[in-house]
């Protein structure tokens, strides 16, 4: 090996066990695309042709389990049996890899026993507060935890919730907010839109019952002068079809479904919207505010650190449907607000939540772990 390959840091491997493309995803492309890219490989366990295609799409190097089920039966059989940390041990130790990276539930049992086999270094990354709120997952992540060298939070949100629930883990978290790529989403001109007109909002993200849709679509009843277009496929889509008929909305409503690349989706939009239960961050909030987009949303997890009332966006006073058709009704009737206010949101972004800043926050973190000395097992 000549002087420069072995000066090389030790390679990350990304362990994701996951059903379909979410946020975690959508942020590990940008994570380990860039300069860096050939210190980072992904391990992939997952059912969903979509998901696989994200990755391979991206031009990122991913060592395919191959089509695995996707179930509590097979989490189980995938996390306490032999085979799958077999090959992931296996995996680890062709590719080198001196940390290894979980970002989804599925994969922090099953990663973290296929890491202490092969002394690599054990990272997290919390996108929500799911394994702290949910007691079946609790009992499992608990377990992981205790050996992660590091986790990180995408939002204070997410950290208050985590130390809530394990103080005795306070020493391994840290937040690392989401980044955006600010030069693939950049401002986007308005469409000129009469007094009489409809206002255009626009929501991304999964169709399940966490993110809210139903809300919205509560609330859009009572905004005659608004239509949604949803951009996302989900367990609920047919349910919310149904809801929009039920409602008479369904003129108003567009599903559009998955979309690799919503920048066009959110350019069509006067306002991006958000009525989530649960947000461990929001990072396709961040994304319309990086083009420019007011934020229009209910005050849920990490969402009110960066929508701030008067400034970047409209923030609910309360969770109802009702709430948030107050806030609706006030952005639709202010334009020149929507304007400013979306222009403050790319400033925020610009500032806070670049790609380049959550790169060199967890390439520091990596650089940090590879120069601690491995504690004797």
């Amino acid at each position: 090996m000549n002087e420069r390959a072995s000066a090389e840091p030790a390679p990350v491997l990304h362990v994701v066990v996951a059903g379909e493309v979410g946020g975690a995803e959508r942020m590990l492309v940008d994570l380990a695309s860039g300069d860096t890219a050939r210190r980072h490989t992904i391990a992939l366990m997952t059912p969903s042709a979509r998901l696989r295609a994200l990755f391979h799409d991206a031009g990122l190097v991913v060592d395919d389990r191959g089509p695995v089920r996707e179930n509590p039966a097979s989490y189980l059989v995938r996390s306490l049996g032999p085979f799958d940390v077999r090959w992931l041990a296996q995996t680890i130790r062709a590719r080198r890899a001196g940390i290894v990276h979980l970002h989804t539930f599925g994969s922090q049992v099953v990663g973290t026993r296929a890491a202490i086999r092969t002394g690599a270094r054990i990272v997290r990354t919390e996108h929500s507060t799911r394994v702290y709120d949910d007691p079946s997952c609790w009992i499992f992540s608990r377990w992981s935890l205790r050996r992660a060298d590091a986790s990180v939070c995408i939002s204070e949100h997410v950290r208050d919730v985590a130390l809530l629930r394990a103080p005795w883990a306070e020493r391994t978290f840290r937040v690392i907010p989401n980044g955006i790529d600010v030069e693939r989403f950049t401002p986007a001109a308005h469409a000129a839109r009469g007094e009489s007109e409809r206002v255009r909002f626009v929501m991304v993200g999964r169709l399940e019952p966490r993110k809210g849709i139903d809300i919205a679509l509560h609330a859009l009843n009572e905004v005659p002068r608004a239509e949604l277009e949803i951009v996302g496929e989900g367990e609920s889509r047919a349910e919310l079809e149904r809801l929009g008929a039920q409602l008479g909305v369904s003129s108003r409503v567009r599903f559009v479904g998955y979309q690799a690349d919503v920048r066009e989706a959110i350019a069509r939009a006067d306002v991006a919207l958000s009525s989530a239960r649960a947000e461990g961050l929001g990072i396709a909030l961040l994304e319309a505010m990086a083009q420019a987009r007011a934020v229009v949303a209910l005050p849920t997890g990490g969402i009110p650190e960066f929508v701030k009332d008067g400034e970047t966006g409209w923030l609910a006073t309360g969770s109802s449907s009702h709430a948030l058709a107050a806030i609706m009704r006030s952005a639709i009737e202010h334009p020149d607000e929507r304007s400013r206010r979306g222009r403050r949101a790319r400033e925020l972004v610009l500032t806070r939540y670049s790609l380049a800043s959550m790169r060199a926050s967890y390439e520091a973190l990596y650089d940090w772990l590879r120069a601690r000395p491995v504690a004797p097992s």
